[in-house]
């Protein structure tokens, strides 16, 4: 779907008088919600344990052009309990509205007493707000959990929610950042340690880059998809947006890796929140025989558990590539997990709502469904291209 911002005086003006939603006299369990703008709602979020790049306004408003967002912070007697980007998709025709949440709503203290009833007053609070009253299909998307049964969905489920889409590949690849280097070692699977030994002989230098060298990864990065020739539906056109964010308020960390002085590999890393999440890489060919990616990693391993509070690395998925398996799945080895994101969840009180929103997910379905064919017989054409000009 694609998802225009609205700007900090529009979003102020959906506020009701005393600074709440409208409707907020009736926000469940005494929470209060209020709509803040964006950049104000990202200095907030950053600090918070659930927060990820998704939540942040400013990567949404770049990344889902066309699509209205609202921050919702909400607090309790005072103090800031959590809050969610609220990602408000027109459907066509103007049939309707999806008020959309990627890995929300998210606790400011994920340790704080009293959270599960927190994160269902917030939960309930969408559904008054944009369900019931405003007449949209509310539809939240649960992050990965340390646990296979995902409570997130559950806690959906037991709230009125109905399951929803899943991804064609909806495996994640998380790994425990709290190791010291010698349990860490010992977590990787055998081949991984493998790699990762060669890749230490190979004279390789890891380095934390400046922001202002993003250029330099932007540079290796199109080198490599002009080499691969793969069909890029990432959101690499925006990454600079978030490096545009003061140190420390959710600006990404940039990692080279250099052979004789020569970048053979790097790694754009969001660092913020008790997750972090690996975002983009970019490799030359020759860091494959070097082994450069088990030598990036390993040391942004290092570099997250003695600089940051993060509890977990979020390597992401892989697409269904073997290869990408492989790698992630022996980084996880004995300390982290492998886990499906669940399904997105959704609600309706009103049947135009519904249909109009079961409709709209049942179209991008079908996009994608032709979408990944015709990458996939790309992908075939292109290694037969390569094979041939050899």
């Amino acid at each position: 779907m694609d998802v225009a911002s609205h700007s900090p005086a529009a979003l102020g003006a959906v506020a009701g008088s005393k600074g709440g939603l409208s409707g907020s006299a009736a926000v469940p369990a005494g929470l209060v919600a209020k709509v803040l703008p964006g950049d104000v709602w990202d200095e907030v979020a950053v600090a918070f344990d659930g927060i990820c790049q998704e939540q942040l306004y400013a990567y949404a408003r770049g990344r889902w052009p066309g699509v209205a967002l609202e921050p919702v912070l909400f607090s309790k007697d005072g103090e800031t309990i959590g809050g969610a980007l609220v990602m408000l998709q027109p459907l066509p025709l103007k049939l309707g509205m999806i008020a959309l949440v990627k890995w929300g709503p998210m606790l400011a203290d994920a340790g704080a007493p009293g959270g599960e009833e927190m994160l269902r007053g917030m939960i309930g609070h969408l559904k008054a707000e944009y369900g019931d009253r405003r007449a949209m299909m509310v539809s939240i998307m649960p992050p990965v959990e340390s646990q296979r049964e995902n409570a997130g969905l559950a806690r959906l489920i037991d709230l009125g929610f109905s399951q929803g889409e899943s991804l064609r590949a909806p495996d994640r690849y998380v790994v425990d950042v709290r190791l010291d280097d010698e349990k860490r070692m010992a977590a990787f699977s055998q081949k991984w340690r493998y790699h990762l030994r060669k890749a230490m002989k190979n004279e390789l230098v890891f380095e934390r880059s400046a922001a202002h060298n993003l250029e330099r990864f932007m540079t290796l990065y199109d080198a490599m998809s002009e080499r691969k020739r793969f069909a890029d539906h990432s959101a690499i056109d925006t990454v600079s947006d978030l490096f545009a964010l003061p140190e420390g308020r959710g600006r990404p960390e940039l990692f080279f890796v250099s052979r004789e002085g020569s970048v053979v590999a790097g790694a754009i890393v969001f660092t913020a929140g008790a997750t972090a999440t690996y975002l983009y890489g970019a490799t030359i060919d020759a860091a494959l025989d070097l082994r450069a990616g088990y030598f990036l990693h390993w040391h942004v391993l290092g570099w997250l558990r003695d600089h940051t509070r993060a509890r977990w690395y979020d390597l992401g998925g892989t697409d269904g590539s073997p290869g990408l398996h492989q790698f992630k799945s022996g980084m996880v080895g004995d300390a982290g997990f492998i886990h499906p994101l669940p399904p997105i969840a959704n609600y309706t009180s009103h049947r135009s709502a519904r249909l109009a929103g079961e409709a709209a997910y049942m179209l991008r379905r079908g996009f994608n469904n032709v979408r990944d064919a015709l990458d996939a017989y790309m992908r075939v054409l292109a290694k037969h291209l390569r094979r041939a000009a050899r």
